[in-house]
């Protein structure tokens, strides 16, 4: 039998669940308050989006129904990936930051993309 909150053993997890505290501690605060309702809210969004999506395929019925869970993460990550491009552009973050956001935000794809390659053999 499998366990039933397996999900949160896995190195992706954790991952995913580190880089959104990551981004929280580090760019949110800097976002304007006059952003707090849309973009902080939509950067949040994408955030919980990429763990929850993990959290809710790992119980799935089959390999194939999962992947395309963590298909979501994927694209919920490439959301987030477009705020902090947002945030660059409208200078809420400097370049380093940027950078640093999308080094993050590169070895988390790596990660649910070889995770959803597994699950497809």
């Amino acid at each position: 039998m499998k366990k039933i909150f397996r999900f949160r053993e896995w190195p992706v997890y954790q991952e995913a669940l580190n880089f959104r505290n990551w981004v929280i501690e580090n760019i949110v605060p800097l976002i304007p308050e006059e952003e707090r309702y849309e973009l902080t809210s939509q950067l949040k969004r994408a955030l919980n989006s990429i763990i929850l999506n993990i959290a809710e395929g790992a119980y799935r019925i089959s390999d194939k129904d999962f992947a395309h869970f963590l298909n979501n993460s994927v694209t919920s990550l490439n959301e987030a990936v477009a705020c902090f491009d947002i945030c660059l552009k409208d200078k809420y973050i400097n370049k380093n930051l940027h950078a640093e956001a999308i080094t993050l935000s590169n070895n988390l794809a790596k990660q649910l993309i070889a995770f959803h390659k597994s699950l497809m053999r």
